[in-house]
């Protein structure tokens, strides 16, 4: 696969390489937000003496957790997808070239 560039306002220029690490990065971040908001929602007490403050806290890192993670979940699969075909497309032609 060609290595493409994309170009980022405020940055030279970022490769497919550290893009793809930087939507890994963001899915483990918005993992550990929705582990963080499920702990504090099911299991932390000082989260229950905060009323509803703690419910919105808790919830507020559970929606976070969301956006970070389900965009870059999407958008990797979507690279895959690509890169399965553009193998698959190159497997033929060596074939026919045969």
């Amino acid at each position: 696969m060609k290595n493409f560039k994309v170009k980022v306002p405020g940055l030279n220029v970022m490769t497919e390489e550290r893009l793809i690490q930087w939507l890994k990065a963001s899915i483990f971040l918005g993992l550990c937000l929705l582990l963080l908001g499920l702990y504090f929602h099911n299991y932390s007490d000082y989260m229950q003496s905060l009323g509803v403050t703690g419910i919105i806290i808790s919830a507020a890192c559970i929606a976070f957790g969301l956006v970070f993670s389900l965009p870059t979940k999407m958008y990797l699969t979507f690279l895959l997808v690509k890169r399965e075909q553009q193998q698959q497309a190159n497997k033929y032609s060596q074939e026919s070239d045969k």
